[in-house]
């Protein structure tokens, strides 16, 4: 089993979500999140005033999967979250980590079954 971790820009998120949903894949987590990376943020102009925003609008994804769907799933969440199909700085990041144990809470079923 493996967790799938992907920050991508709020924008892409049901594109994302429905490109998941075509391969099968039925449970994920989003939280609203902020950070940076390469991108290190932007300028922006408010009453007048100049300020810098370091922190930008993220999406993290949290999606636990059986190991035998970790190619598909990666390449499916950077296709869809690539901007314009061609990518450009700032369009994420996915981090893979192995998952030791899955419980679902309601049955008491535990590994993959539980996913």
């Amino acid at each position: 089993m493996k967790m799938i971790t992907a920050i991508i820009k709020p924008f892409k998120l049901d594109e994302v979500r429905e490109a998941l949903s075509e391969i099968g894949v039925s449970g994920i987590t989003a939280t609203e999140v902020k950070g940076f990376g390469r991108q290190k943020g932007h300028t922006e102009l408010y009453r007048g005033a100049e300020y810098t925003v370091d922190f930008l609008p993220k999406v993290k994804l949290e999606i636990a999967i059986s190991s035998d769907q970790i190619d598909s799933v990666i390449k499916v969440i950077s296709t869809s979250a690539k901007s314009d199909g061609e990518g450009k700085i700032g369009d994420g990041k996915i981090f893979v980590s192995n998952l030791e144990q899955v419980v679902r809470i309601r049955t008491g079923e535990t590994g993959a079954v539980a996913l």
